[in-house]
């Protein structure tokens, strides 16, 4: 079993990597993330003075849109891979966003003072941490008394097909080998209740989970494709492990399975997120 570290060090590698992939889709993203966002910021009660941290923020979401809420607060995005926290920076910087600042660190050990923040935000980041306990007693701790901290999850695959009909398509393959059940993977945190528990267990009340439907929207099947198989970290990793063949039979068979989620001149792939609230 890989340490902590090491897991660190392969998603840091990972993210990196994918970097490129989430700047080129970033407006098919964002409208496809863009729900979960909108329902985790209603329930974190941003004030226009919010001090706000936002973990695992990538390219900077939901973070950025706190800015432009708490105008007169100031926001910290952080995440392993300094290159999409990069990207974060073009992003504000394109939308005139002064109020933020980035910095490159891990969930379970952050470079901030006990009671920092009035609200923390993960946006699809508690699947992949090495030990979901650690990070969220270091969230807790971050806190403010009477602070929230709300994350969002993907919940089961069969509830997600726009990423499961790409993956399975890529099984007919490559032998996928499946995740470690307790280790950092995608749907890690699929069950009712999972999140809440650990919530709990870091000493936040009032904690509560609600699901939020999404959609993945883009011009065509073709365009489906090429969007996962370049931002998609399962996608990525797996079809490196294929030759150029075998890619093109995956990519038919994605694009037919696609197609019949078509209709007036788009494609829309529905998937489902979970997200969680709580109180320190």
């Amino acid at each position: 079993m890989p340490s902590g570290s090491e897991i660190r060090d392969v998603q840091r590698a990972t993210w990196a990597g994918l970097s490129a992939g989430w700047e080129k889709w970033d407006s098919v993203i964002m409208e496809q993330l863009g729900p979960v966002g909108t329902a985790m910021i209603d329930r974190l009660d941003i004030a226009e003075d919010q001090q706000h941290l936002d973990i695992a923020a990538g390219t900077g979401e939901p973070g950025l849109t706190v800015a432009n809420l708490a105008p007169r607060g100031h926001i910290v995005l952080t995440d392993l891979a300094a290159e999409m926290l990069d990207i974060a920076t073009r992003r504000a910087n394109a939308q005139g966003i002064t109020n933020f600042e980035t910095k490159v660190c891990s969930a379970d050990a952050l470079p901030f003072n006990d009671s920092t923040f009035d609200s923390v935000s993960v946006r699809f980041g508690y699947m992949f941490f090495p030990d979901v306990a650690k990070a969220t007693a270091e969230f807790a701790r971050v806190l403010k008394p009477g602070g929230r901290l709300c994350s969002s999850v993907w919940v089961k695959p069969e509830e997600n097909p726009w990423t499961t009909i790409a993956m399975q398509a890529i099984a007919t393959e490559l032998v996928v080998t499946p995740p470690d059940a307790d280790g950092p993977n995608m749907f890690r945190c699929a069950a009712p209740g999972y999140v809440s528990a650990v919530y709990e267990g870091a000493g936040l009340r009032d904690v509560a989970e609600w699901d939020v439907d999404v959609e993945l929207v883009t011009r065509s099947p073709a365009q489906y494709w090429e969007m996962v198989s370049e931002h998609v970290s399962l996608a990525v990793a797996a079809l490196q492990q294929v030759d150029e063949p075998a890619r093109q039979r995956i990519a038919t068979t994605v694009i037919a399975k696609v197609s019949t989620y078509e209709a007036d001149g788009e494609v829309r792939i529905p998937g489902v997120a979970r997200c969680i609230i709580g109180t320190k």
